[in-house]
């Protein structure tokens, strides 16, 4: 590949001279790139468990401009990863909100009007407290064709701390829990568990559906919302109760199903409901529209790199 009219090889810079040549901000963009991480990974060898050794590190080249090009090209790509890092702050506020709110109205039950309505053996007036497959669908049933591509979501693609769901592929497959927009999937596995590993289904066209990941559970709104749902499989109690279930060998612990007779769900007044789904639901469809903007962007600014570092593109 050429730089400038130039040969790579005369316009690299080894990894180890950084110094006032070498932009460590551009320097990262390209290891980050396709062709860095190919780099990292020819020089790692071809083991099952790649080492890179430093020794080896050493002897990766990559395009080294003048100094001020590097800044221009680092500057230029910042403000790509800024824009990302903003929606992802709105995108935990708006989660953490929603989250809050949950908590103060179904949980701590300091919902509106909670001065004036009396409680009956812990119950508000007017409330349901029920196991949660009475307000919940655990893993409910859906046909999908065998011989058809769907949506597949793998255990990676759960986040820990939020809930978008990022990586889904359209992949054919037989086995696996279902699941359709607005379903909750979480890990039944440890530690994915304990490590917070849980996501919103959103990012499906409308009437679609998909399979994934054995080991995780699949929650669907029946008596109360999808959003509700979520905000619930998110409190420390409800996975508390999923966690003290687990069987099995150390380090493979899975998920009870029937641990979820045990754990009672506060049902609330339908009123109640529709006044938390006009915050919520809002809020969630922002949260997809800027993981919609942010996979966008990444989009934009991967296919820059290559470009940018190669000369193609002048800043």
């Amino acid at each position: 590949e050429d730089l400038s009219g130039a040969n790579l090889t005369e316009n690299a810079a080894k990894i180890t001279d950084i110094n006032a040549q070498v932009d460590k901000r551009y320097l990262l963009y390209f290891l980050r790139s396709a062709r860095g991480q190919g780099e990292l990974q020819n020089k790692a060898g071809g083991t099952s468990q790649p080492k890179l050794a430093l020794f080896r590190i050493e002897e990766i080249e990559f395009p080294c401009p003048p100094i001020g090009s590097q800044r221009a090209i680092a500057d230029l790509l910042s403000t790509y990863d800024d824009l990302i890092e903003n929606n992802r702050r709105r995108m935990a506020l708006l989660e953490e909100s929603a989250r809050l709110l949950y908590r103060e109205w179904f949980v701590r039950l300091r919902f509106p009007g909670y001065e004036h309505t009396p409680i009956v053996d812990g119950v508000p007036q007017g409330w349901e407290r029920v196991p949660t497959p009475e307000a919940i669908e655990i893993n409910p049933k859906i046909k999908l064709s065998d011989d058809e591509e769907h949506w597949f979501v793998e255990m990676a693609n759960l986040p820990t701390d939020s809930m978008v769901i990022q990586g889904a592929v359209m992949r054919d497959g037989r086995s696996g829990p279902k699941f359709q927009n607005g379903d909750t999937l979480l890990a039944r596995i440890t530690p994915c568990l304990e490590n917070g590993k849980t996501g919103f289904v959103d990012f499906m066209a409308e009437g679609e559906a998909g399979r994934g990941s054995t080991e995780f559970i699949v929650l669907r709104s029946k008596r109360v919302t999808p959003e509700f749902v979520y905000c619930l499989a998110r409190t420390y109690e409800f996975r508390g109760n999923a966690i003290k279930s687990m069987i099995g060998s150390s380090g493979r612990q899975r998920v009870q199903e029937s641990c979820f007779e045990k754990f009672l769900v506060y049902v609330p007044p339908h009123s109640l409901l529709r006044m938390f789904s006009e915050y919520a639901e809002p809020a969630f469809l922002q949260i997809k529209n800027l993981a919609a903007q942010n996979q966008k962007l990444r989009t934009a600014r991967d296919l820059l790199i290559p470009r940018l570092m190669s000369g193609e593109l002048a800043v």
